[in-house]
């Protein structure tokens, strides 16, 4: 099991670090390879990612991190096998109906972004169940990506854009950075500060992609059912080491530095 204790336990230490994300996103990946790594089906190691979900959000509570965004089902995952798409299905069903409530006990507010339009009424339901539920929670800040992917997003936000013009609301010269922005559907979230990926892999896939233009990246071969408490300080301790010049140069950065610290 993660090892939640840990996490708690070290809540003193935060301190320690020079510099704490804002906003964290994760590609949880890896919980159909930890299944056959221990000789169980891809769903059983599914179910054992939600554990790790579980500790991931309560070490941002502890860490006072605002803002977590997990990416729970790519638009790429419909392609996956029929008996393993709707085994899923039915895991974030119930994740919705049995955890909602223990989110809002611990003022944790909860959004779902993506096209819900292809999940089945019931899920739909129970989103938009869990998003009223939680809605004036002022906690941690999670957002599951389902049903998400990084392009979709951008072309939803720019036919929105179109929508605009075409009625005379918006001119071309107009439109900004900003402007897309304002259109993703993240548009309530900062840019993350710190993107983690597990399992290895070292892309994006499809995640996020206007937004992760400035963000840290870190990787890990941990598979997500095995990223517990000292996996997440590993990434932590890795954020906090980076210098984060946002097109500026490092004696800038300094300078600025000691600006605020004099």
């Amino acid at each position: 099991m993660p090892d939640e204790k840990h996490i708690a336990d070290n809540e003193e230490d935060v301190s320690s670090y020079p510099s704490l994300p804002t906003h964290i996103a994760v590609i949880m990946d890896g919980n159909g390879r930890w299944a056959k790594r221990h000789g169980l089906p891809r769903i059983s190691g599914h179910r054992r990612g939600l554990e790790s979900v579980r500790t991931m959000v309560k070490a941002c509570a502890d860490y006072k991190i605002p803002y977590l965004t997990l990416f729970a089902f790519s638009s790429e995952n419909w392609r996956r096998p029929p008996a393993e798409v709707n085994l899923l299905m039915d895991l974030f069903a119930n994740a919705l109906e049995q955890k909602a409530r223990r989110l809002h006990e611990n003022n944790v507010c909860l959004r779902i972004v993506g096209d819900t339009s292809r999940f089945s009424p019931k899920i739909r339901m129970l989103i938009q169940r869990a998003e009223t539920l939680t809605r004036n929670n002022d906690g941690l800040k999670l957002t599951i990506a389902a049903n998400y992917g990084g392009r979709w997003d951008v072309t939803q936000a720019c036919q929105r854009i179109a929508r605009d013009a075409a009625a005379g609301n918006l001119k071309a010269e107009d439109v900004t950075e900003d402007t897309i922005a304002q259109c993703l559907a993240t548009s309530f979230l900062p840019e993350p500060d710190l993107f983690i990926r597990t399992g290895g892999e070292r892309r994006v896939s499809n995640f996020l992609l206007w937004q992760l233009a400035y963000t840290e990246l870190y990787f890990t071969e941990t598979l997500w059912p095995a990223f517990d408490g000292e996996e997440f300080e590993q990434a932590l301790a890795s954020f906090a080491k980076r210098e984060r010049r946002f097109g500026r140069t490092g004696d800038q950065i300094v300078n600025q530095r000691q600006i605020r610290n004099a």
